[in-house]
């Protein structure tokens, strides 16, 4: 179970989120606080695994919060919660697990306890973070996000559950910078994430693959990387 702490200085807010948190089976004891003074003191004195911050809190910001439990020998994971989408970059410097922006969406919220999940399993890798621009905000969005990647000339687009973001980088280079994070290419104009495949049509005339609901062509000339690629991930029984 992950014990976690909500602070936030508005509590509707607080109690919003702590009722969307009690509702997830993998979430404990949920700790509320007020301020940033009343979030610290109850980690001194409480079990905690995690922390969902307002970044705008008077006296003690989330982010000050987040740089005081930062120096601590096993500090929980640090997720904000705000309406600001400014502070993402500084937020993401403070090794921050994720960046939920109000108002929440309960799919959105448990992606967050998945992430959790993930960073307090024992010997689990911090997750690669991308720096992407979208309506002239900044962000940061996790790789493992990325579902599929779309050549657009010398850009490439990111395509994510939420949203798809134009980067200036071509994507042969993605293509050879990202294999071993589990991309490959599977035509001219697409490089795809693996774990993010749905179904597979192999057929000679026209293949495809789907990839987070879009049926994305694989061309002849990719067609056998691809099938070497996914027989290579299919189990075989032992002996």
């Amino acid at each position: 179970m992950i014990n976690v702490l909500v602070a936030d200085d508005e509590l509707p807010a607080v109690e919003e989120l702590a009722f969307l948190l009690g509702r997830d089976g993998r979430i404990g004891t949920i700790h509320r606080a007020s301020s940033g003074g009343e979030a610290l003191r109850t980690l001194e004195t409480e079990s905690v695994d995690a922390v969902f911050l307002d970044i705008h809190m008077p006296a003690l910001s989330g982010l000050d919060i987040a740089r005081a439990i930062s120096r601590s020998s096993n500090p929980p994971a640090v997720v904000f919660v705000t309406a600001d989408e400014d502070c993402a970059l500084e937020a993401f410097d403070l090794a921050a697990v994720d960046y939920l922006l109000k108002p929440l969406r309960a799919e959105r919220l448990a992606r967050s306890v998945d992430r959790i999940s993930e960073l307090i399993k024992d010997g689990a890798p911090a997750p690669e973070m991308i720096t992407v621009d979208l309506g002239g905000t900044t962000r940061m969005i996790r790789r493992d996000d990325v579902s599929y990647v779309q050549a657009q000339g010398d850009y490439a687009r990111l395509h994510t559950a939420e949203a798809s973001y134009l980067i200036r980088v071509p994507l042969s280079d993605l293509e050879q910078q990202w294999a071993e994070a589990g991309f490959i290419r599977i035509h001219r104009s697409y490089l795809i994430a693996l774990n993010h495949v749905g179904h597979l049509k192999l057929s000679a005339s026209s293949p495809s693959v789907t990839v987070a609901g879009a049926e994305l062509p694989i061309s002849r000339r990719h067609l056998p990387s691809v099938r070497d690629r996914l027989e290579a991930t299919r189990p075989r029984p032992q002996g």
